[in-house]
């Protein structure tokens, strides 16, 4: 039976992720030793070792979970605990990671589109003055009124009743009291982010984004990556190239990508990341679906070794 791969998406980061893997496999230190030479500074330094601040800049973050998601699959492949493939799929920044697990990127282009994405929108929350709100409970009815009024973008639609919206700090900071005083959300939480990230004021990023990808090999996937702009499975390398400079400032259609894939028949996930965020949006997504969260390297030797024939 085959597996998905899920990959994290920024803010699940954290000081020492990763450290595990290169203590313990091989592959992983390959993978971190191969980005640090190309990247010409080290990500396995902040990632290791921190400090916080340095490894939360978009420009650092990104990259960081994209090689510690690809050391994961490679720790996973060198210890015989990665089933059959089915399908991969990423939050955000991890769509790029699950589209270079499965071919569309080679690992150095995949890295290198990476950190210029985490430089340009750092660079589009560096020139704006944005934030996001997580609105718990409502529909997807009352965002779209609400973002209207105020307007705000709706940002992510991560799983039934949890939605981001995001955009100019003081529209979201208004939108956010009028979600309150509406009576129709459960909760109403701002984001400690640094700007207003799948909203229009990334428009700057996403044009830059579009002048680089233009420079990058892109093949067609060997395997479905669903894409977050459409909800459905990329279909060319024009197509990923498009969709992915739409990412930057569009809605995250996570709920649909998640559904999607297990459109497929894919019932187990395995969460290469930190965080065990894209596990507990799964859950919410549907019961039925299994994932097994993996981050570090106890949390992989957790998982059965796989006997081929």
């Amino acid at each position: 039976m085959s597996v998905g791969l899920l990959f994290s998406g920024q803010g699940a980061q954290s000081v020492g992720m990763g450290k595990s893997l290169c203590d313990n496999s091989a592959a992983a230190r390959t993978v971190y030793e191969s980005a640090d030479k190309a990247l010409g500074w080290s990500i396995s330094e902040l990632s290791f070792n921190g400090p916080n601040e340095a490894l939360t800049q978009t420009k650092v973050c990104q990259p960081a979970l994209f090689v510690q998601g690809m050391a994961i699959v490679a720790a996973l492949e060198e210890t015989g605990r990665l089933p059959q493939v089915g399908t991969a799929l990423g939050l955000s920044l991890g769509e790029l990671t699950a589209l270079t697990y499965a071919g569309a990127f080679s690992f150095a282009d995949g890295l290198r589109t990476v950190a210029e994405r985490g430089r340009l929108m750092q660079l589009a929350c560096e020139a704006t003055v944005g934030t996001m709100v997580s609105l718990i409970g409502g529909s997807v009815e009352q965002v779209k009124e609400l973002c209207a009024a105020h307007d705000v973008d709706m940002a992510n639609l991560n799983c039934p009743g949890q939605i981001v919206i995001s955009g100019d700090k003081d529209k979201c900071l208004k939108a956010a009291e009028a979600a309150k005083a509406s009576g129709l959300f459960k909760m109403v939480v701002p984001l400690n982010v640094a700007g207003a990230y799948h909203s229009r004021l990334m428009q700057g990023a996403a044009d830059e984004f579009a002048k680089f990808l233009t420079t990058v090999q892109i093949k067609a996937p060997r395997i479905p990556v669903f894409s977050n702009v459409t909800g459905s499975a990329h279909t060319s390398p024009d197509s990923i190239r498009e969709n992915l400079v739409k990412q930057v400032t569009s809605s995250v259609l996570w709920e649909d990508d998640m559904r999607a894939a297990a459109a497929l028949g894919i019932g187990e996930y395995i969460e290469c990341g930190p965080g065990k965020v894209l596990n507990g949006m799964a859950k919410r997504i549907d019961r039925a679906l299994k994932v097994q969260s993996v981050s570090e390297w106890a949390e992989l030797e957790a998982l059965p070794t796989i006997v081929r024939a």
